[in-house]
């Protein structure tokens, strides 16, 4: 029922593992935190147990601050709280990989991630993909749809419109279903890329990011 409050659930928590996690010499250990819908990590910061033991209390992700010596909860000035789905624990038991919902960008500078900035990259070791690809594609389509540089055809769909967007969208989904229905797997790949591309294309226009998709999918496993 509209309105009806959910019942809060007890955490599962391995006590033993809890107890034997190797806090390091200043009693730390780093946290990766990672969108529980999407597998984009977030950010990475510290806890020492009395953080680790808030985040568990809490369902929300609490650290230590190594520079001003205090603990912090994500989300306590700007409201984009991380709620934690699951915290999972490495071979070592010395890093913690923190599993979140995240209520707003995790990044201080507004950015979704901390890690919006590339260092070094190798051309064709991602033309395989993977599920970070959509992710990538978004950025630029986004970027596309704030800048509308000339001669993209990215920007050339955003200047016509939703109506445009759609007729492209339904015009690729026909496209995929005759490919299926010629049994051709090679013209079945190409145009469920364009598909999934003018799919993007919609979601930027409507304002709906894929994380919101993913996160509705998993409610749906």
């Amino acid at each position: 029922m509209s309105g009806e409050k959910k019942e809060k659930k007890e955490p599962l928590i391995d006590r033993e593992a809890l107890a034997n996690l190797n806090f390091g010499p200043h009693g730390l250990l780093p946290a990766v935190l990672q969108d529980a819908a999407s597998g984009r990590v977030l950010m990475v910061a510290y806890m020492n147990r009395e953080a680790l033991e808030k985040t568990i209390a809490t369902g929300r992700a609490w650290f230590y601050s190594r520079s001003r010596q205090t603990l912090w909860q994500k989300g306590e000035t700007s409201g984009n709280f991380q709620e934690v789905v699951e915290i999972r624990y490495d071979c070592d038991a010395d890093c913690l990989l923190v599993l979140v919902e995240p209520a707003g960008p995790a990044c201080h500078t507004g950015e979704e991630s901390c890690f919006y900035r590339t260092l070094a990259a190798f051309p064709g070791r991602r033309e395989r993909g993977g599920p970070a690809i959509i992710d990538e594609l978004y950025s630029v389509i986004m970027e596309r749809k704030k800048t509308l540089p000339e001669g993209s055809y990215t920007a050339y769909l955003f200047r016509k419109g939703l109506d445009k967007i759609c007729k492209k969208l339904g015009e690729e989904a026909a496209e995929v279903i005759i490919a299926a229905k010629n049994h051709a797997p090679g013209e079945v790949t190409y145009e469920a890329a364009d598909l999934l591309y003018h799919l993007l294309v919609l979601l930027a226009e409507t304002g709906v990011k894929p994380e919101e998709v993913f996160a509705e999918l998993a409610r749906r496993r």
